[in-house]
């Protein structure tokens, strides 16, 4: 059994945000599970290439952007699955920060960083 509390967890700087990283591939479960802040008004351009995520807002809101244009609501409560390793814009409101708490396929290893950029998608 793993039981960790998130004081003792790894956290990364992902570029506009924390990510604090309970469970790595080193914990061997095949997936990772995060609990990720956005800081209150960043837009990130992200893209998955090698993982599949499904992220589960539990504070702040925001919205997904897909590159099309369309625009999903992020509000407490609500789940969203980036299930074509979509590329996408993760914007946080404003006036809070939002808070995700969000599963990776396959694992994290848990030193992974963004690298923001207006123009591409920062992937891992």
């Amino acid at each position: 059994m793993i039981v960790r509390d998130i004081e003792s967890v790894k956290t990364v700087e992902w570029g506009n945000g924390l990510s604090r990283r309970f469970l790595l591939a080193e914990d061997g479960l095949g997936y990772s599970l995060t609990d990720t802040t956005v800081l209150a008004g960043t837009k990130s351009r992200l893209e998955y290439v090698n993982h599949l995520e499904a992220c589960y807002c539990i504070e702040g809101s925001g919205e997904v952007i897909e590159l099309d244009g369309t625009s999903h609501e992020i509000v407490p409560g609500r789940m969203y699955a980036l299930d074509q390793h979509d590329a996408h814009y993760l914007v946080a409101s404003p006036h809070e920060d939002l808070r995700l708490v969000c599963v990776f396929s396959p694992a994290l290893r848990g030193d992974e960083v963004h690298s923001l950029d207006a123009h591409s998608s920062s992937a891992y």
